[in-house]
This record gives C-alpha cells, structure tokens and sequence, in this order.
C-alpha cells in the first residue's frame, strides 16, 4: 500500500472542491446573488415603484440610497453599502468558522489527522480556503451588483454625494478599494470564527460566537461615553472606506483600521494554532 505524503496531504485544491460541494456554500452563492435582484425587483415593481417623493431608496437624494438607482457603479456600491454590516459578516464568519468544528461535528477530523496531514497543513488549507470564498462572495456580490444595475439602471457613471460623478476606469478602482478594505476589516470576524472552530466541535457556535463579539464591539463603538476608547476597537474604523468616495481618497483611518484588522487576526490565529497543537482530537 503506497502511503500518503504529508506534503501532499489535503492541498488547497482539494479542500477547496471539498468546500464547494457543500450544500452551505451553494446557499451563500444564491443568497448573494439574490440580494441584488431582490432589490431591483422591489424597486422596479414594488408599492414605491411610481412614487416621486423624496426620502426613499434611489430618490435622488444625495447621499448613497438615494443614488442608488443612478446607473450600474451606484447600485453595486449601494449593494455592498447594505450587505458589508450583516450579510458579508455571516458569510465571513461562515466561510472559517464552519470549518473544522464541521470536520468535529462529523467525526472525520481524527481520520483526517490519521491520513497522515500535519495538524497546522490542515488549519492553514482551511483557512485558506475559508478566505478564498470570503472574497469570492465580495467579488461576485460587487461584479452581479454591477451587471444588474447595469441592466436595470443604465451606464451611468459612479455618482458620490461628496466628489460628483468618477469615470468607469476610476469607478472600478474606487470600487476595488472599497471591496479589499471591506475584507480587511472582516478579518476580525474570520480570526474569532476559526478559533472556535478550533475550541467547539458544534460549527454554529463557531459562526454565532464571531458574529455576537462584532454586533457587541460595533454598539460599544456607538457608545460616546467610552470616548477615545472606542478607536481601538478592531470594528471603529470598519466603515472607513466611505473615505474611499471622497475627490482625494482619505486613506488615513482606513490604514489604520488594517492594521486593527490585521493585528487581531495574526494573534487570533495564532492563538487557534497553538490551541489546535495541543488540542486531543476525540471525534
């Protein structure tokens, strides 16, 4: 019997087909292709579709609702603008924390580890795979955003309450910008859901447990009583890239809620490594 290299032992590429054929990840797939033609249908169709009043979602206001409806580039923008604070966080927090409390949960993380795979080449496949989906879900919900804004609204160019209107070429950058942070900022998330999904064998605590420690972190940054205290939350700065739409990008808080981001998620990790290490694997 030939035997199993451990530098061989679950690749990327394996885990990541292992990944997409779970029945999870074809449901995040409809839900973020779903949000979008929600919307649209409920603009175009819904008890509002004929009312010129002010105040509501692409009214024409200046602010990002009320441009909404202003071409392809504003209803993507608007799109992320809606899912960054609760959608994008659940699927983040899905993508790493159901992933090797999953493996706990169905009793195939001894005989993974019995295969032989190192026990960190597991944890670092996973998490990369875990990641890889995260911006895959960004990717699709701004690029789907897009066509069908495009569609429904026109070619019009990305039109921002503070900078008037940028060119294809600078909307697509801007809108780069504000994907990439987005994720940075969400790594907060990704690095509390994969090491609970290191400490529990039950892959909704894993998701549940990051998903309450950033609503909770999010209300104490509401909080003016705290103060000063409040920017050294890892989440303060997580809606800086509305910097991003300004005529001179502010890149000053988005840098530094990265290093916010990044920071945490490093120890976050590494802590989940070192508790993976140690950790008796019993199912």
């Amino acid at each position: 019997m030939t035997q199993i290299s451990t530098r061989s032992a679950l690749p990327v590429r394996i885990e990541m087909i292992r990944q997409l054929k779970r029945r999870r990840t074809l449901i995040a797939l409809i839900l973020v292709i779903a949000l979008p033609l929600i919307v649209v249908a409920a603009v175009k169709f819904g008890p509002s579709a004929n009312n010129d009043g002010g105040g509501g979602f692409g009214d024409g206001d200046l602010d990002l609702v009320g441009l909404a409806t202003a071409g392809g580039w504003n209803f993507a923008l608007t799109m992320i603008f809606f899912a960054s604070g609760f959608l994008l966080l659940i699927l983040v927090a899905m993508f790493t924390g159901d992933t090797v409390a999953s493996e706990a949960s169905w009793s195939t993380l001894r005989y993974l580890l019995m295969a032989p795979v190192p026990r960190r080449k597991l944890l670092r496949s996973k998490l990369i795979v875990g990641l890889i989906l995260s911006i895959a879900s960004i990717v699709i919900l701004v690029g789907f955003s897009y066509l069908v804004g495009l569609i429904a609204f026109g070619s019009e160019p990305l039109t921002t309450p503070t900078a008037g209107t940028f060119s294809n070429s600078e909307a697509m950058y801007r809108m780069t910008v504000i994907g990439v942070y987005i994720f940075i900022s969400l790594l907060f998330a990704a690095g509390i859901a994969f090491l609970m999904s290191v400490l529990t064998d039950v892959p909704l605590g894993a998701v549940g447990t990051a998903v309450v420690v950033v609503i909770v972190s999010n209300i104490l940054g509401a909080i003016d009583a705290l103060g000063g205290l409040r920017e050294w939350l890892p989440t303060f700065y997580s809606n800086a890239w509305i910097g991003a739409l300004n005529k001179d990008i502010e890149w000053g808080d988005m840098l530094r809620g990265t290093s916010y981001s990044i920071i945490a998620f490093t120890l976050l990790i590494g802590f989940a490594v070192y508790k993976f290490d140690r950790k008796d694997i019993t199912s």
